[in-house]
């Protein structure tokens, strides 16, 4: 009888909470659709690479030096800092006198993007605004380096996002991919836009190929004595259906259209990697980084975090991300969601007479 009271009392807490949290999101949804409205969708956000690298070593040097070996570093530091510093001054006196138009001899600064890819490509919306933002500072002398993660997905989706990369090299600007986990399907046609491919040792790359499948239901409607009728304008604006009965001839349509979205995906991984011997990797096979090596797929066996480490040495790195506001009911919804689970959680611990944090 405890624990039913207990229950009726956690069910009252939790729909008073739903009910509330929904009003006040009724009230307030209006003034989150004026926001979208306006275009407000959020910010680029920029963190230096440089001194998050420092900062990790600075805390192991001072957990791992003694006294005598953290003064004789630091004193190395700062003799370094004022080099750095004189360094700085003098380019500055050079752009000054060049009118201050940036020299090649500036330092190479390097912007780092993240690209973690869906079925649809979602990413690409940040994609866009990151390489907007980038392309109205780099120069040629700097780099782009995309971590892209991504087992491909939707052509159009993909298409555009490659198209996005395909930005960075019409300026000029020299782009590298880093593909850590997998490039695949999509994920590789948009890594084939780099000038450099780099991939850790069992990271999965390739599968250049298309597919589609799709149920049907036709012999199920049938067997019920359901009929399904559809209208169309055009020889071919429907090849196949999930509820009609396919023809040998729409299915045929359908395969035609496949096999020229594969030899457009082809064209595409020739025209940007020349050195691949496209027949022989475009079966729709994967391969792990070594191997991918092997068949030009990638130019260098090498994970981002070593490469991004290597270029802070002598470079200014700088990882760019476009943050994307969240509507007032969007935060109600997070807000709502997180109330529930403490809620279910308080009655969890209380049921099971268990104590936590």
């Amino acid at each position: 009888m405890e624990f039913i009271n207990e229950y009726g009392l956690f069910l009252a807490k939790v729909i008073t909470v739903v009910i509330a949290i929904g009003f006040v999101a009724g009230l307030v949804a209006a003034a989150g659709s004026k926001n979208r409205k306006r275009g407000d969708k959020g910010q680029v956000e920029v963190v230096k690479l440089n001194d998050r690298f420092k900062h990790m070593t600075h805390a192991l040097k001072q957990a791992a030096l003694d006294d005598a070996e953290r003064k004789a570093d630091a004193k190395a530091e700062k003799k370094q800092e004022k080099a750095e510093q004189a360094e700085k001054k003098k380019a500055l006196k050079a752009q000054a006198k060049s009118d201050g138009k940036p020299k090649d001899s500036d330092k190479k600064r390097v912007f780092v993007l993240d690209f973690n890819g869906d079925i649809k490509a979602s990413a690409t919306d940040s994609l866009r605004e990151e390489i907007t933002a980038v392309l109205s500072l780099a120069r040629p002398s700097d780099e782009v380096v995309v971590k892209l993660e991504s087992g491909g997905g939707l052509v159009h989706s993909y298409g555009l996002a490659s198209s996005q990369l395909a930005r960075i090299r019409d300026r000029h600007i020299p782009l590298t991919v880093c593909v850590d986990k997998v490039a695949a399907s999509g994920g590789y046609m948009m890594a084939c836009v780099a000038d450099r491919i780099l991939a850790a040792p069992f990271a999965v790359l390739g599968s250049i190929g298309v597919v589609a499948q799709l149920p049907n239901f036709h012999k199920l409607l049938k067997k019920n004595n359901i009929d399904f009728e559809m209208f169309t304008a055009g020889e071919y604006k429907r090849t196949v259906t999930m509820f009609g009965e396919n023809t040998k001839k729409g299915r045929d349509k359908f395969v035609e259209d496949l096999e020229d979205t594969h030899i457009l995906f082809k064209e595409f991984v020739s025209e940007h990697r020349p050195q691949v011997e496209i027949d022989k990797v475009a079966t729709g096979e994967i391969w792990f980084g070594r191997r991918a090596q092997s068949v030009k797929l990638i130019d260098e066996l090498k994970t981002s975090d070593e490469y991004l480490v290597q270029l802070a040495e002598k470079s200014d790195v700088f990882e760019v991300s476009f943050v994307h506001k969240k509507s007032l009911p969007e935060k109600l919804g997070m807000a709502t969601e997180g109330a529930v689970d403490r809620l279910l959680l308080r009655w969890w611990q209380r049921s099971n007479n268990q104590r936590w944090f």
